[in-house]
């Protein structure tokens, strides 16, 4: 849920009973526990689960200060909190600056996908304030052993690694778009669903290229929402894989049917996440913790974007 300011507020957990039967602790509590201990968590009163969310730390929702909506929409009065995909709504259309800073960030997604020459990303990332800061500003923050700042960013480039910035990059090129308020909360969705797609690849034994894949299949997924363009005509002018372009565009393939089980569990169709979740023989209680620990990544990239605070 967003606050009124369409900032990430809080999470609201949505869990089925086992068999029926409901369950005084949850087999994930202590991590669901730790995740309520960052950022605030809701149930929906009247779930037999009430009692083991209640010994998690998370609360009850109220209902009456809580708006839902599919669609860019004025909040009303009594609402704190919005509810429902009104992030993934078409942009406003852009203004003649808007539209130069997002074509720079798509300039920056092709050359990093091309693995570019570091000088051609540098010329392109001193034209984007706002990226040129958070990358300056990461790469300070980590640290890496360095006894002075970095300030060029040939040098923050090369520390970060290349597999490293085109993670970050396009993650940033959901937070840095000025003006758009849908920024806040597609950040946080696309970085829980690159992260549990990563995470889930791995728990199915996977190799780590094929984990890397996972992850950016559901990174460039939400890119045409981002844009407000078709999927395929964002995708087009980037240099990727076959087997990544196919699974993004069509759910072709594992990686295909991977996006489709995160896609499947972001619309809470139980039933068909768990006949995926079967095909890459994940044990549900695991998967669940995996979803926890992808929204405390997420939660890490939040505050990253916002630069100080918590989410």
């Amino acid at each position: 849920m967003a606050d009124r300011n369409r900032n990430l507020a809080g999470l609201v957990v949505d869990a089925a009973v086992s068999n029926g039967v409901a369950l005084d602790e949850l087999p994930w509590q202590e991590e669901l526990s730790g995740l309520a201990g960052r950022v605030s968590c809701f149930f929906i009163p009247g779930t037999p689960l009430q009692d083991a969310m209640t010994a998690a730390s998370l609360a009850p929702i109220d209902r009456g200060v809580v708006q839902h909506s599919d669609q860019l929409a004025a909040l009303a009065p009594q609402a704190r909190y919005i509810a429902g995909s009104w992030y993934l709504a078409p942009p406003s259309k852009p203004t003649g600056a808007q539209a130069a800073s997002r074509a720079l960030a798509l300039q920056l997604v092709q050359l990093v996908t091309a693995d570019a020459d570091t000088h051609e990303i540098e010329a392109v990332l001193r034209r984007d304030p706002a990226l040129s800061y958070h990358l300056l500003r990461l790469v300070n923050s980590l640290g890496m052993g360095m006894s002075r700042q970095i300030t060029s960013f040939s040098q923050a480039i090369l520390i970060l690694g290349r597999a490293q910035l085109r993670r970050w990059l396009n993650l940033m090129l959901f937070s840095s778009r000025a003006n758009d308020e849908r920024s806040a909360m597609l950040l946080a969705r696309v970085a829980v669903r690159a992260r549990a797609m990563e995470l889930t690849a791995k728990a199915a034994g996977v190799d780590k290229s094929t984990q890397e894949l996972a992850f950016m299949a559901g990174m460039f997924s939400l890119l045409g929402i981002l844009f407000g363009m078709p999927l395929a005509e964002v995708l087009k002018p980037l240099k990727i894989s076959t087997t990544l372009l196919n699974a993004v565009l069509e759910h072709e393939g594992d990686l295909g049917q991977l996006l489709r089980l995160i896609e499947c569990i972001e619309r809470k169709e139980t039933a068909a996440a768990a006949t995926l979740l079967a095909q890459w023989q994940v044990p549900a209680d695991e998967f669940n913790r995996l979803l926890i620990e992808a929204h405390g990544w997420m939660l890490d990239v939040v505050q990253e974007s916002r630069g100080a605070g918590h989410a």
